[in-house]
């Protein structure tokens, strides 16, 4: 099938994006060597592999990062259910973890293709998706023109543009609107984000809700939780989720002064990019305690004050053993990290002021008096305290997010009677 013509911003992207294909296993080798690939598996990304394509019909899943598969993963879980295979994609390592962890048996992972041509098309000729479900904002200029090409409906979940990315697409209206005019539906997680993928030039828009509302719970093997119990006792603990640089610092200045009150207080600090947890590590000996890395040392040691939980997929541990959690991204300007998680366990959310990535449940938690906004170490050290002396605050606190959550479910059912007329078209088309 011929594709429609392109603007001419796209087809220099394009063009580039062929010329450097020779320079890819360069690219590739590079990221191996900053622990951001596998190197097993470098040819999924030039669109190769070795698995085979199940026989029947095929949807692709893709999410670009760890958020973006957690949130799709009960999508997944109910398309499975009606008989559909599935291909998940996903782009990094630590993402490829978490699938592997969470997703249901019979999920077929991938990493997506480097968006070149080639690697596209040698991607799309192998797995001939029937269907493809994009999470957010995954709208890659190649991957979009060749699956245009090849005729297969693509549908934009979970959508979320944020006023500053609408306004960069909008200095390039026309490219905008050529690969916005290749998504069949976008299901939007909000109104505004519905109105800024229509002005762009999206179709078709509907508001379907947030699927992070409906995730899950994160799982927690019972057998570590109770050796970590064990090894903690009755230790209160502060837990610093998703940090940042620059946001480490803060939390350990925040220990030193909770001791003072709390002198048997453990912290635990789980970084949003375990590789970082030497650099941590080095931070908290710097200023004088006791720390631990959890990924030499499997539960933390009796003296230790600060352990530094640097491996993938564990927070739903940390989240259980801890009743007050910090979430990270949110001091330092990088948007805030996903506080639906630990409501949903019941761990009181504190968090810094920069939360737009999640601005409507941060929005409605604070609102409700579910989480508790902080500046720095001086008011984690006043919440953290108004937790560990007051169980009536801590009670009503997690009562009040849990409540703000469900209230804000829903969008699974939206977004699946939203594809159900593409479900049913597939089901039609194998016959």
């Amino acid at each position: 099938m011929k594709g429609r013509p392109l603007p001419v911003p796209l087809r220099i992207y394009r063009g580039a994006a062929a010329a450097a294909t020779l320079l890819a296993p360069a690219w590739l080798k590079y990221r191996v060597s900053k622990g951001k690939e596998d190197p097993a598996r470098l040819s999924e990304r030039r669109g190769i592999t070795r698995l085979e394509r199940p026989q029947g019909p095929l949807i692709w899943v893709h999410g670009a990062s760890v958020g973006e598969i957690v949130s799709v993963l009960p999508l997944v879980d109910r398309l499975m259910g009606r008989g559909f295979h599935i291909l998940l994609t996903s782009g990094t390592l630590t993402s490829s973890r978490i699938a592997s962890r969470r997703a249901a048996r019979g999920v077929i992972h991938q990493f997506i293709p480097l968006d070149a041509p080639a690697f596209v098309r040698r991607f799309l000729a192998h797995w001939k998706p029937d269907l493809v479900l994009l999470a957010e904002s995954e709208l890659w200029p190649n991957l979009m023109t060749e699956l245009d090409r090849r005729g297969t409906s693509v549908v934009l979940v979970n959508g979320r543009l944020s006023r500053r990315s609408a306004e960069r697409w909008g200095r390039l209206p026309r490219s905008a609107r050529a690969l916005l005019s290749r998504v069949d539906l976008c299901l939007a997680q909000t109104p505004e984000d519905g109105a800024r993928f229509k002005s762009l030039g999206a179709p078709r828009v509907e508001v379907a809700g947030n699927l992070k509302f409906d995730v899950p719970a994160p799982p927690a093997d019972p057998a570590l939780l109770g050796r970590l119990e064990a090894a903690v006792g009755d230790r209160p603990i502060l837990l610093a989720a998703s940090t940042h640089p620059g946001e480490d610092e803060v939390v350990i200045a925040a220990h030193q002064q909770l001791r003072q009150r709390l002198p048997d207080l453990l912290t635990i600090i789980a970084p949003r990019h375990p590789e970082r947890g030497a650099d941590i590590l080095a931070l908290a000996e710097g200023a004088g305690l006791a720390a631990a890395q959890r990924s030499r040392t499997p539960l933390p040691p009796a003296e230790a004050e600060l352990y530094v939980a640097d491996t993938i997929g564990e927070l739903g541990l940390f989240y259980r053993l801890a009743p007050v959690a910090f979430l990270g991204g949110s001091l330092v300007r990088h948007g805030g990290q996903n506080p639906i998680e630990a409501a949903k366990i019941g761990t009181v959310v504190l968090h810094g002021p920069h939360v737009w990535n999640f601005g409507a449940v941060y929005g409605r938690l604070d609102a409700d008096l579910g989480a508790v906004p902080v500046e720095g170490a001086e008011e984690i050290v006043r919440s953290a305290l108004d937790v560990f002396l007051s169980p009536g605050f801590h009670d009503h606190t997690a009562r009040a997010a849990r409540r703000a959550v469900e209230m804000l479910g829903g969008a699974l059912d939206r977004t699946l009677a939203a594809v159900e007329p593409y479900l049913l078209q597939i089901r039609l088309e194998g016959k």
